[in-house]
């Protein structure tokens, strides 16, 4: 019986165990897309403690809790970050053989050194030791990333946003790259024209004009994105239950556009041909910078009117949606393709009834300029776990080529996540070393060494050019 977290966690074989311990470990992390606090980064902040670090803003955890019938009281409400932490810790016990399990002994392990298991009865020792050494200036939020080697990281920035604070780190001289990633999801929301119309306002007054057809319009967003390409940005990203690739022509935009500040309502053709004419725009500019774009598709988010009315969105009450990709996505990319104006570009589904999709769907549009040029994403949110990571590499193994892919991710909110790396590379050397183990692969170990390699860093590297 193995141990519990020890160093040959998820490494079931000798090969396996060599190709982690010798190739991946030690490599650097390149962390391309997360939700990161820009700010905190650039006041290098301590957290006051393990909670804030752990829990606040972690849906994942909230999840948990409420699965566990923790009052909602002790997750987003009043308690003490102490009485927080506890009820959680009460919780954890009940997560086996969810990734929580996994990922927060993990946490525990890498940044603490607390190498128990977390339950109700040493959580009040354990809150008080990881919080004593939150307050020292070695686990300031920047020395967090040192401790786990990363590099290079993205936020996610909304075009409005002044990156006030990635100018900061930048003139700072901060030995870690943080950029923005431009998510201009916002700006194209018509389904709610009352909170475009605000956006819309805002955006005039940030750009100093009268906003008042389509073109003035895309005209002031055009120059939010040549304001993040000029502070480092060169990542675009889009979360979309779908692709929109509705056909429509530019009058019919300009019309749509009119509706839209008079208050007028859309209809529902009139919405999707609004939206797939913004998303077209945005990747024709992407094209144009030389940036790589990401689609995040397939979530149903904010389920729960009564809870969202109450805590309002990104709380943990989104699920993975059943929406058609196949045609809309295609079309969406065939016409940038056939313009010859397709910017690299990464998918990602949160439905892992789209594997297959996906994984034949980037074949089509690698044209032999880039290595990888389409790119399916790593296994994401719902299905950033053990299995949807194995599937997602196994599905990519036989349908593309797993050699060229970008690797892992955190798309997180938490300091503390960085272990996923380590977790998604351990699967990984698992999967390559079973292989030579059952004689499916040859046991030349300096080539699966550099494939691995790249596909923990170097593919990434190369890609993104950051």
């Amino acid at each position: 019986m193995k141990k519990f977290l020890d160093e040959n966690f998820l490494l079931e074989s000798k090969t396996a165990e060599t190709l982690y311990h010798n190739f991946a470990k030690e490599m650097p992390v390149i962390d391309y897309h997360n939700h990161l606090i820009p700010e905190q980064m650039a006041n290098d902040i301590n957290f006051e403690n393990i909670t804030q670090a752990w829990l606040y803003g972690d849906h994942y955890k909230w999840r948990a809790m409420r699965a566990n019938g923790i009052d909602e009281y002790y997750i987003t409400g009043g308690a003490s970050d102490l009485e927080k932490f506890k009820k959680w810790a009460e919780t954890v016990p009940y997560t086996l053989r969810n990734p929580l399990y996994h990922w927060t002994h993990l946490e525990l392990q890498r940044y603490f050194d607390v190498y128990e298991v977390l339950s109700a009865e040493n959580a009040e020792r354990i809150y008080h030791e990881c919080t004593a050494k939150l307050q020292t200036p070695e686990y300031s939020v920047l020395n967090l990333l040192r401790k786990m080697n990363v590099k290079t990281l993205c936020t996610t920035d909304d075009p409005l946003d002044n990156l006030e604070f990635h100018q900061k780190l930048k003139n700072d001289g901060v030995d870690i790259k943080v950029l923005p990633a431009f998510r201009p999801d916002k700006a194209m929301n018509a389904d709610d024209t009352a909170g475009l119309n605000l956006y819309i306002n805002k955006l005039a007054t940030l750009s100093g004009a009268e906003i008042n057809d389509l073109d003035t319009y895309l005209s002031a967003l055009k120059a939010r994105h040549d304001y993040f390409a000029a502070n480092g940005c060169s990542v675009s990203d889009h979360g979309l239950e779908q692709i929109y690739a509705e056909d429509y022509t530019a009058e019919e935009v300009k019309s749509i556009f009119v509706k839209i500040r008079t208050q007028v309502a859309l209809s529902l053709e009139e919405v999707l041909k609004f939206k797939s004419a913004l998303l077209f725009e945005f990747a024709l500019w992407d094209h144009e910078k030389g940036w790589v774009q990401q689609y995040h598709l397939g979530a149903l988010r904010n389920n729960n009117n009564r809870l969202l009315s109450q805590l309002g969105p990104d709380t943990g009450f989104d699920s993975i949606g059943d929406f058609s990709q196949a045609r809309q996505l295609s079309k969406f990319l065939n016409n940038l393709d056939s313009q010859n104006r397709l910017a690299k570009t990464i998918l990602y589904n949160l439905n892992p009834a789209d594997n297959e999709l996906m994984a034949t769907m980037i074949g089509n549009y690698n044209d032999g300029t880039v290595a990888g040029k389409v790119q399916w994403g790593s296994g994401w949110w719902f299905l950033d776990q053990k299995d949807g990571m194995i599937k997602q590499l196994n599905t990519l193994s036989n349908m593309g080529l797993l050699s060229r892919f970008v690797g892992m991710l955190t798309d997180s909110r938490s300091f503390l996540s960085y272990p996923r790396h380590e977790y998604f590379r351990r699967i990984l050397c698992n999967l390559f070393g079973a292989d030579v183990e059952n004689g499916e692969l040859p046991n030349d170990q300096e080539w699966l060494g550099k494939v691995i390699q790249d596909i923990c860093y170097n593919n990434a590297k190369t890609y993104f050019n950051f």
